[in-house]
């Protein structure tokens, strides 16, 4: 009797997750059109602070986003504008990954940097709410999370395009406990969130001369929703036959990205929530750290930009919050920057970044006290930015 009452429950449940998903694939069905931010004036930049160490990263990348855009966002072609309510305290006292009047003030944006917020996990001290960064992804539908990792000197030069809104994530928070023994969480995978992310991928590889596309599954285990993926990749990619296109189980890619011969042949990865939160993570490593990597969340309508670390409260803590590295925010802010045209700044600021953080290395990072702090590498790069030598010191580097 009590295992009939569980099931009934169980599928109770799951018919709404069920009337849901078939809701957004309507939704996804109708379209929308693609931003234009040539036509909007000003652009505004929404600013989220986030937890732990990130209000003292998003200063500082603020800071340089500031001196770069000066002139911009003094003749009213930029906005920034503060978006308060999403620190952990403020969603805790809400008993919401994403307060409404929150919500409202990100849609009056065109475009969001976003500092690192903080998920709860069982066991913490604070409710268990579902991922603010899921959240911002499923209302704004920002469906692409797009990871750039580059270092000229071992022949990386990957971009990553990380569904966003399905997979495992988008139902994580719920899944439920059918009785004492047996928990169950879900999947979901539609045709048109697939193709989309797909889409985009081969595109970029399209518009910038690329020649290879490469798609992450477990398709060999997981055959329905990863199958579904795989198929779609596979039909996507017959619309553009001077792109080799070719697959991976996500285990074998894990592994190839470490290999020194293999490693340098992938140009462009398309790949489902789950698998695209791991391997860009351990790409970053190449790069420095996560703590280097800045990351897109691309929808038609809205853009958000962050950093692909956490809030890392230990450090705040342990009083170490102003030796926190900043360049992944700044990395996030050239992503931002040239999503919204402006090129020429997004240019100078990712050479000023490549110089401060991979050659130069004048001012050095170590996240404690025998190090600098952001402040100062923050002033070192807008320092760089400013020199009139700029281009030809970073071409220096690149021979």
């Amino acid at each position: 009797m009590f295992q009939t009452e569980a099931i009934e429950k169980a599928k109770e449940h799951f018919a709404k997750l069920l009337e849901a998903q078939l809701k957004r694939v309507e939704q996804m069905k109708a379209g929308e059109d693609w931003a234009d931010y040539s036509k909007l004036k000003p652009i505004v930049v929404g600013v989220v602070a986030g937890d732990g160490i990130g209000p003292y990263i998003t200063k500082e990348a603020v800071r340089v986003l500031e001196h770069i855009l000066a002139a911009e966002i003094a003749d009213g072609k930029i906005q920034l504008k503060s978006i308060p309510g999403l620190t952990i305290e403020e969603r805790a006292a809400a008993m919401k990954a994403l307060p409404e009047e929150t919500l409202v003030a990100l849609k009056e944006c065109h475009v969001i940097l976003k500092g690192p917020l903080t998920t709860p996990k069982k066991g913490d001290k604070w409710p268990n709410l579902e991922s603010a960064n899921v959240s911002m992804r499923r209302e704004l539908d920002l469906f692409a999370n797009v990871r750039p990792v580059k270092v000229p000197e071992k022949g990386i030069d990957w971009i990553f395009y990380r569904e966003n809104t399905e997979g495992e994530y988008v139902l994580g928070s719920k899944g439920f406990n059918v009785t004492e023994d047996l928990a169950v969480d879900f999947k979901v995978i539609t045709t048109q969130g697939a193709e989309r992310i797909v889409r985009l991928a081969f595109e970029y590889a399209k518009k910038n001369g690329i020649k290879r596309v490469s798609a992450v599954t477990k398709a060999n285990v997981i055959k329905t929703t990863d199958g579904k993926f795989l198929e779609t990749a596979k039909r996507v990619a017959k619309e553009y036959p001077d792109i080799q296109f070719d697959d991976w189980f996500v285990d074998i890619m894990a592994a190839k990205l470490v290999d020194e011969k293999r490693r340098k042949d992938f140009k462009v990865i398309v790949l489902p929530n789950l698998y695209g939160d791991i391997l860009t993570d351990e790409a970053a490593e190449f790069q420095g750290g996560v703590g280097t990597a800045g990351s897109a969340n691309i929808g038609k309508r809205y853009a958000m930009f962050e950093a692909i670390h956490g809030s890392a409260p230990r450090m705040v803590d342990e009083g170490r919050a102003g030796y926190a590295d900043p360049a992944s925010m700044m990395r996030a802010c050239v992503m931002l920057l040239r999503h919204i045209g402006f090129v020429d700044q997004a240019a100078k600021m990712e050479m000023a970044l490549d110089i401060c953080g991979q050659f130069e290395k004048k001012v050095v990072l170590t996240g404690r006290a025998d190090g600098a702090t952001g402040a100062q590498y923050a002033d070192y790069v807008m320092e760089t930015i400013r020199d009139p030598n700029l281009e030809s010191r970073w071409k220096s580097y690149q021979s």
